[in-house]
């Protein structure tokens, strides 16, 4: 486990480099220059460029955003003049944060739930529900959810805020846009992952020494039917944090997605960049821990790492 710890680490890191360097040039590829706002002249501009060292050649500028942030810094925003990237990102993402956590939450409950259902009910009706509903949100883009809800639970309803991420009611909204898709996916792998494990030799032999239906579950069959909803909570993790950027947006909520969608329209190098590379390191880390849980819980996964 520590030899396939330390791998994964260094993967890790590799791939933060490959994505802040395929972000830095990318981002240059921007047509116009971040400070050409408000009809600035171009001796303004120029000067503006100059001050920030964006007149020097693009390899140059690499070499000092890349020096700059192994320190860990990550620039200031270009325009928040005066404001860190750190301070940006320190201010929006217990927002974002909050929000994702609270969807990734209701969709482990829920689709745990609706998938236990499907795996124990008796009942055709009810199983084949519970899979016509999940297809029906698994289809169901991020976006249009989100401006359905919007649309009937607060503009036509007036049930819930439509802006803000003030109380408890605000989070309704967007946390069930979130939470659909990861919801219909939780459910069919833990239906189909506790239907599998029903029919194994150990859970006969539980039944053999009297134990009952709900015991078996809860106790044996859940744990390892809970693998591969693991292996999916990690991309899932990281699918959140991106697909709250349409939910910010749409619900204008001032988190890190919309920072980030507002620094690409105001062509922010710096912030675009810090962006970048803080979220991919909460992804990694996630699917990190995601592996080692995963391992922790399956002693034939810890053999394979040679633990």
């Amino acid at each position: 486990m520590a030899a396939y710890t330390l791998k994964r680490l260094a993967a890790g890191i590799v791939s933060l480099f490959v994505l802040a360097t395929a972000t830095f040039f990318l981002v240059r590829l921007i047509p116009g220059s971040p400070f050409q706002n408000g009809g600035v002249s171009s001796q303004v501009v120029e000067a503006v460029e100059e001050e920030y060292g964006l007149n020097e050649p693009l390899l140059d500028q690499y070499i000092t955003y890349m020096g700059n942030l192994i320190r860990g810094d990550l620039g200031v925003s270009y325009q928040e003049p005066g404001t860190s990237v750190a301070e940006v990102i320190k201010r929006t993402w217990p927002v974002t944060a909050s929000l994702g956590a609270a969807a990734l939450l209701a969709a482990v409950i829920f689709g745990t739930g609706l998938g236990i259902l499907r795996a124990v009910s008796k009942y055709k009706a009810i199983r084949e529900g519970i899979a016509a509903v999940g297809m029906i949100f698994a289809g169901i883009p991020n976006f249009a959810a989100a401006i359905l809800l919007l649309l009937v639970f607060s503009v036509k309803l007036g049930w819930f805020p439509s802006a803000g991420l003030l109380t408890p009611a605000h989070y309704v909204l967007p946390v069930i846009s979130l939470m659909l898709y990861p919801m219909a996916v939780i459910s069919r792998l833990t239906g189909n992952a506790l239907a599998t494990e029903m029919e194994k030799q150990y859970v006969l032999f539980a039944r053999a020494k009297g134990l009952g239906n709900v015991r078996i579950l809860f106790t044996h069959t859940l744990k390892n039917a809970w693998i591969p909803v693991l292996n999916y909570v990690g991309p899932a993790s990281a699918s959140l944090l991106t697909g709250s950027f349409v939910a910010e947006s749409i619900f204008t909520i001032p988190g890190l997605g919309r920072e980030f969608v507002s620094s690409i329209t105001n062509r922010d190098y710096t912030l675009i960049l810090g962006l970048t590379v803080f979220m991919g390191t909460v992804v990694i880390t996630v699917n990190l821990i995601t592996d080692l849980v995963c391992a922790w819980m399956d002693p034939g996964t810890r053999r394979g790492y040679g633990a």
